[in-house]
């Protein structure tokens, strides 16, 4: 029988290399020094006997091999993760240190109510937090990166629980010059450049179901890194924009903007919390959801799902 002894950490090495794909990043990523990672990467391609990395001067790349290995690796490292977070949550409570993400159009906005609340419920849990898009931290969950996220539901993974938390109206902002003009519904907003958030956001995608926009005419409109460019490119008479009603009182307070509801039924988003349906600490991943519901509560117009 052949032993293929390779360690946890090297593992971890491995795979910060494959996301960094450099030696530099991915040793300050892991606190330890350059050569140090390049000889246990190396350790681990001599003990399993062929390259998990092609290397060149500029770039790493995995090799196929690599490609295979590193898919086994980060389903080892997943499952000593649950273990020790199962540890440390045996007692039901949440563990004492949590990996939250949540994407950028609620975290200006809601993360200082959830710190605020977590300082006074739980000031013995290390929050550690990823402010990043969708698609970014459904892939950090599943690799184990992130305990859970704070998004716009659904996500649809079949891998993951949802928890929604609320459902949040969504704001047009146009010029002040516009302040005395009716407001159209969402979908007859097909005559007006509608400023976007570039792609990946989410959001982005909502504005353009709600306002049935497709094809050349989503083209041609302008996008946005954040939700206050946006704003500020309306000020400047370049179109208009949606946004969530927990950004208004932080984005668009400025006189240039006119901030208003829909007519008839308002567009809105639900906010939720996911999290792997593997991980035992689904109990209380559902009781942070609840500390976060909590925190939201004054956002405007904002109506809390049960629980």
């Amino acid at each position: 029988m052949i032993m293929i002894n390779v360690t946890l950490r090297q593992m971890r090495y491995v795979d910060a290399l494959a996301r960094h794909g450099h030696f530099g990043r991915a040793a300050d990523a892991c606190a330890v020094s350059q050569p140090a990672l390049s000889v246990q990467v190396r350790a681990v391609e001599q003990v399993l006997g062929t390259a998990l990395f092609e290397r060149s001067a500029r770039q790493v790349r995995l090799t196929a091999f690599g490609e295979e290995a590193l898919v086994r690796m980060r389903a080892v490292l997943r499952a000593v993760d649950e273990l020790e977070t199962l540890a440390r949550g045996a007692t039901g409570g949440l563990p004492q240190r949590l990996r939250l993400g949540v994407i950028p159009t609620i975290a200006p906005y809601l993360l200082p109510n959830i710190l605020r609340a977590m300082s006074v419920d739980h000031p013995e849990i290390e929050l550690q937090v990823r402010e990043s898009i969708t698609p970014r931290l459904i892939d950090e969950l599943s690799e184990g990166r992130i305990d859970c996220a704070l998004v716009a539901l659904p996500v649809s993974e079949p891998s993951f629980e949802e928890m929604p938390l609320f459902d949040e109206p969504l704001m047009l902002v146009r010029s002040a010059e516009d302040r005395e003009k009716p407001v159209q519904p969402p979908d007859a907003m097909s005559d007006k450049r509608l400023l976007l958030l570039e792609e990946g956001h989410c959001f982005r995608d909502q504005a353009l179901s709600l306002c049935a926009l497709q094809g050349a005419r989503a083209r041609t409109s302008m996008d946005g890194s954040s939700l206050a460019t946006l704003v500020q490119m309306v000020a400047a008479g370049l179109g208009t924009t949606l946004v969530p009603a927990m950004a208004v009182r932080v984005e668009a307070r400025a006189p240039e903007v006119d901030v208003r509801a829909f007519p008839g039924k308002q567009p809105t988003r639900t906010v939720g919390l996911i999290w792997r349906s593997t991980n035992p600490l689904g109990p209380s991943f559902a009781r942070l959801g609840n500390l976060i519901r909590a925190a939201a509560c004054d956002i405007p117009d904002a109506r809390m799902l049960p629980v």
